[in-house]
């Protein structure tokens, strides 16, 4: 998921009692809710694909879970003892309570980015398995309407807090609406969130406006908390009814095309439960198509979809000598549905192999991380 989500959700478990455990506890709710993310660093010590090779690696496991929940709390107190010192106050944090903070905290960063489809590896450094939630895109705009607006009536006891508030409110809907409206036809979804979060933030913005915030506690940011896992289990039934329809549909596609079903996958799209992106592999190519998770599909004219040719003959050749670049590995190593295409079908000198994740993007279409292409000397006649 988006920091944002993370942020809010380590405020919101703040807010929900952990902040009474200790001084500096919402801080340290917030760092530990983030730091799983520290692993872009790797991008000063390498390229973008050492980056891709280790995002969502070690610091997302659950070994790395328990060391950040850790160790947070450990150099907040080794901060403050030294401010203490210089400054001979006397301590504040307590470690005992800040450490089932901090645990917790870092515990829903794994667990938030596992419900997207990019996946987590929690089981690093033994197995380098993903698992995918397929539950929630990699951001949602309902759930930062439902934390962010409990998140602002909780905290905004202040007029520098409200302004805050208020100006990050401000982005959002910005950034909403740019999406929505640049998002074509395809968009419908999206632009009905961006009315419905509107309507929200007008209506968060009146319930301060008439004082609700003095009213609220901690029982507030629990059902917060709640109602996002309450979202969680709706959109898992939606889920299921879309891997259902998407199966069927591969079924009918292989028995179309003389192929065997290997493996499918829905995946969410931004703002719809009600509309999926699906992928399925068979022992030939890879088809990408949107399913409705109500819809039943009695043939295939109801779901139009692409068909990615997996290489063979003299292709497969090339890509096998294009896998052995380090791009290439990092990327089949990060990617659910790789797939490569030679981008000649005559071989003279050299020849451009392009590699794609089918989640994201295809081969040949520049999508940052998701695709590569990597030239390869043509095998000797």
């Amino acid at each position: 998921m988006d920091n944002l989500t993370h942020s809010l959700v380590g405020l919101a478990s703040a807010k929900a009692g952990l902040d009474r455990l200790s001084p500096y506890a919402t801080t340290i709710c917030v760092v530990s809710a983030n730091i799983a993310d520290a692993d872009f660093v790797t991008l000063l010590f390498g390229d973008r694909w050492t980056l891709l090779q280790h995002h969502r690696g070690l610091t997302h496991s659950l070994v790395g879970t328990v060391a950040i929940g850790l160790l947070v709390p450990l150099i907040a107190v080794f901060i403050e003892r030294m401010v203490v010192k210089l400054r001979k106050g006397s301590p504040q944090i307590r470690f005992r309570g800040l450490l089932p903070a901090s645990m917790l905290a870092a515990a829903t960063h794994p667990l938030l980015d596992w419900t997207n489809n990019y996946g987590v590896r929690p089981l690093l450094p033994w197995s380098g398995r993903w698992f995918y939630g397929d539950l929630v895109f990699i951001f949602d705009p309902y759930l930062w309407l439902l934390l962010g607006g409990t998140a602002f009536l909780l905290t905004s006891k202040s007029k520098a807090k409200t302004t805050g508030w208020a100006g990050l409110g401000l982005i959002i809907t910005i950034f909403i609406g740019l999406a929505a409206w640049r998002s074509g036809p395809d968009g419908a979804a999206l632009r009905v969130a961006f009315w419905i979060w509107v309507v929200g933030i007008i209506s968060v913005a009146g319930l301060r406006a008439y004082g609700w915030q003095n009213r609220l506690g901690s029982t507030t940011a629990l059902l917060a908390l709640s109602v996002m896992l309450i979202y969680w289990l709706i959109l898992a039934q939606f889920h299921s009814s879309a891997a259902a329809n998407t199966a069927r549909v591969g079924n009918m596609i292989a028995s179309s095309q003389g192929e065997y079903l290997f493996r499918t996958a829905a995946m969410p799209t931004v703002a719809n439960p009600y509309q999926w992106q699906s992928v399925v592999e068979t022992d030939s190519a890879i088809y990408r198509f949107k399913v409705l998770s109500a819809s039943g599909y009695s043939s295939l004219a109801d779901v139009p979809f692409n068909r990615y040719q997996k290489p063979a003959g003299q292709s497969a050749q090339l890509v096998s000598l294009a896998q052995r670049d380090r791009r290439a590995q990092v990327l089949l190593g990060f990617a659910r549905f790789p797939l490569a295409r030679v981008a000649a079908d005559n071989c003279v000198g050299q020849a451009l192999v392009q590699f794609a994740d089918l989640r994201y993007t295809e081969p040949g279409a520049p999508r940052g991380n998701f695709s590569v292409n990597i030239p390869v000397d043509c095998p000797t006649r």
